[in-house]
């Protein structure tokens, strides 16, 4: 059961409904929460309105998740597309058109770094969860290792079909890849009926898993490399984080291997990174205060 705290709240961007979660007074400093696969807005409830004292906090579904907007084809679902979604979402909820910080989880912190890098005046600070910079991502995929062995379900994902299996049986392929050897004693019968809800049968998932199909992130074979540099004639200022910036981690992540956050400060300005033990990939929902507390740290520090 959701918060009393929490306020749904249907908008539009360019004549497309959208859905969001809210928490907190607008006028407050904005915090902008994007949520990843194969979550939605109710990813974030346990977060919102611990923090809705001092900020007004918002948590939409994304293009293509939950009750938002689902336009067909892959090509709705590039980054370029997700990145002007989250854009005029800021525009629409600050009306200083600017966001205290911008906090994103698995594919929302994609989106989150994009947005970062090519409009940083728009967030003051960046918070990541279990996630990892575009290029230091693409870069440890392309050398094979363990990361690379790790991100095959994205391949599989990315299959034509594969939404029917996901879905299948009341979502039962869909919640063991959820889990994938992570800790889901969080998912109560309450909230796994709130998830497959919001998922939407086939075509709710076609949708979600366009993102993937979409992407120009590129994984190779197991125990294969690229045999280019993926990042050849990109000049690494292009991809800095020049505002003050928090990765939160999970330690006992799967979906990420340690060593994806090894280059990352090559890319940063101001780089903070906040363990917190005995999470893995979804510690938003396994600790939220502890969460809570890094983000508030991190946002009211001197």
């Amino acid at each position: 059961m959701q918060s009393e705290a929490l306020k749904p709240v249907e908008f539009s961007l360019g004549g497309k409904p959208f859905h969001a979660l809210t928490a907190g007074e607008p006028g407050k400093p904005l915090l902008l929460f994007l949520h990843g696969f194969p979550e939605y807005s109710g990813a974030w409830e346990e977060i919102l309105p611990q923090l809705a004292d001092r900020y007004y906090c918002v948590a939409p579904d994304q293009r293509g998740y939950g009750k938002s907007w689902k336009p067909e084809g892959i090509e709705s679902y590039k980054v370029s597309a997700l990145v002007a979604d989250a854009a005029a979402m800021i525009h629409h909820f600050a009306p200083e058109g600017r966001a205290a910080a911008l906090i994103g989880h698995d594919w929302g912190a994609s989106v989150a770094y994009a947005l970062a890098i090519r409009l940083p005046e728009l967030i003051d600070r960046l918070v990541i969860l279990n996630s990892v910079h575009p290029a230091v991502f693409q870069q440890v995929l392309a050398r094979g290792g363990a990361q690379t062995a790790a991100s095959q379900y994205i391949t599989w994902l990315r299959a034509e079909g594969s939404e029917q299996v996901l879905a299948a049986e009341n979502f039962a392929k869909l919640f063991e890849l959820f889990s994938a050897e992570m800790d889901l004693s969080w998912m109560t019968p309450e909230r796994r009926a709130a998830y497959a809800e919001a998922w939407g049968g086939v075509e709710g998932l076609k949708a979600m898993i366009h993102w993937y199909r979409a992407s120009r992130i590129t994984v190779p074979a197991p125990g294969e490399r690229l045999a280019e540099d993926p990042l050849a004639g990109i000049d690494p200022a292009e991809l800095r984080i020049t505002m003050p910036h928090l990765l939160i981690w999970g330690p006992e992540d799967t979906a990420f291997v340690p060593e994806v956050r090894d280059g990352l400060a090559d890319y940063c300005d101001d780089l903070r990174v906040r363990e917190i033990p005995g999470t893995d990939h979804w510690l938003a929902h396994q600790r939220p205060e502890a969460v809570v507390e890094a983000i508030r740290g991190f946002l009211e520090e001197g």
